[in-house]
């Protein structure tokens, strides 16, 4: 949503309309995953992808005549289809995409404001939409918090979907689900909308300067934390988005560990570790990483038990910190703990580790 977020409010601030088309399904390959959007207003203007070019012409004409009508449409593309040949859906995949019109002067205006508050806010949310069914097109944002906006058609509908889409909220994945209703249900698209990526390092050591560059490249917003000015410095970090010279606990009172964050402690130090740890088991950060040898991690696992924390929780923990990659450089081991990040973040059993 993000990529075409900016442009779909000033086509409806200027008084345009548009249609925007969602990846709803995938079957093999295919360029883009679902989740992934195309927007196109009614004057003809573009933003997004949903399939890096090879059925983007068919569904811009598809948009176009949801404009017209008014009426949202799911589209079908494979490569055992001709119009999927002719549009050059060659990659040997299935898509499915549904384009829905949106407008500043009815519900799909008020929908689509609360999903831009909520991702400038950072809150991690989701927006389901009915793709069948005798209310098809209807759609409800909810937050991982409670509440939400919309609704699918009755207090019960509501509610089931919010059940069935839980699972996807906590996942930060979108998925497509039966929702069977007394009659009214369809099939139900949950559409995750994380917040962004950030990366709140502890410990300005040297293996935290590879990884913040690296975690730049990748889109992430940085933050290093260390009290000792000698390393928390602009010299040594330029490309950090925030230098904090702060004791974590006092640091991390203003830097928000919400869904979208990786906390990686990297100091070695008991008094830096310890509260940044312990910061960070009482958020909702999506990565909690600690460097350190076995017999150091099992010190901080004693000290946290001591603390009160269970070991359910402390399991949030990973260490060793980093995927194995058999790398020894500090630019070895911050490519290794990028990648388990993203594992995590990903849903790929590489994040996982063996208790």
């Amino acid at each position: 949503m993000r990529e075409v977020l900016d442009e779909l409010e000033r086509w409806l601030e200027s008084g345009e309309r548009a249609a925007l088309a969602t990846v709803v399904a995938v079957w093999g390959s295919a360029p883009r995953q679902p989740g992934a959007k195309l927007a196109v207003s009614s004057a003809g203007r573009m933003a997004g992808s949903v399939s890096g070019g090879c059925v983007e012409g068919a569904v811009v004409e598809a948009a176009k005549e949801v404009l017209a009508s008014g009426q949202p449409r799911l589209l079908s593309f494979g490569v055992a289809d001709e119009t999927a040949w002719s549009v050059g859906l060659s990659c040997g995949g299935e898509i499915e995409i549904w384009v829905e019109p949106v407008a500043a002067d009815d519900a799909s205006a008020t929908l689509f404001k609360a999903t831009a508050r909520a991702l400038r806010a950072r809150q991690l949310a989701a927006r389901l939409t009915l793709l069948s069914g005798p209310k098809a097109g209807a759609s409800m944002l909810i937050g991982a918090q409670g509440g939400g906006t919309g609704s699918l058609g009755s207090a019960e509908l509501d509610r089931l979907a919010r059940a069935a889409a839980e699972p996807s909220l906590e996942a930060q994945r979108p998925a497509r689900l039966p929702l069977p209703a007394a009659g009214e249900g369809g099939e139900l698209f949950v559409d995750v909308y994380p917040p962004p990526r950030k990366l709140v390092v502890v410990g300005a050591v040297h293996i935290a300067l590879p990884l913040v560059s690296l975690a730049r490249t990748l889109g992430f917003e940085t933050v290093v934390i260390d009290p000792r000015g000698p390393f928390a410095t602009r010299e040594r970090f330029a490309q950090v988005d925030r230098l904090i010279c702060a004791w974590p606990q006092e640091a991390l009172e203003e830097v928000p560990l919400d869904e979208g964050t990786a906390l990686v402690v990297l100091s070695h130090d008991p008094k830096l570790d310890l509260p940044a740890l312990e910061r960070g088991l009482a958020s909702r950060a999506r990565y909690l990483g600690a460097l350190g040898s076995k017999k150091t991690h099992a010190k901080r696992l004693a000290a946290l038990a001591e603390l009160g924390y269970s070991a359910d929780q402390i399991a949030r923990i990973h260490a060793p910190i980093g995927l194995d990659l058999g790398g020894r450089s500090p630019e070895e081991i911050a490519l290794a703990i990028l990648a388990e990040m993203v594992a995590v973040a990903n849903g790929s059993s590489l994040g996982r580790k063996e208790p």
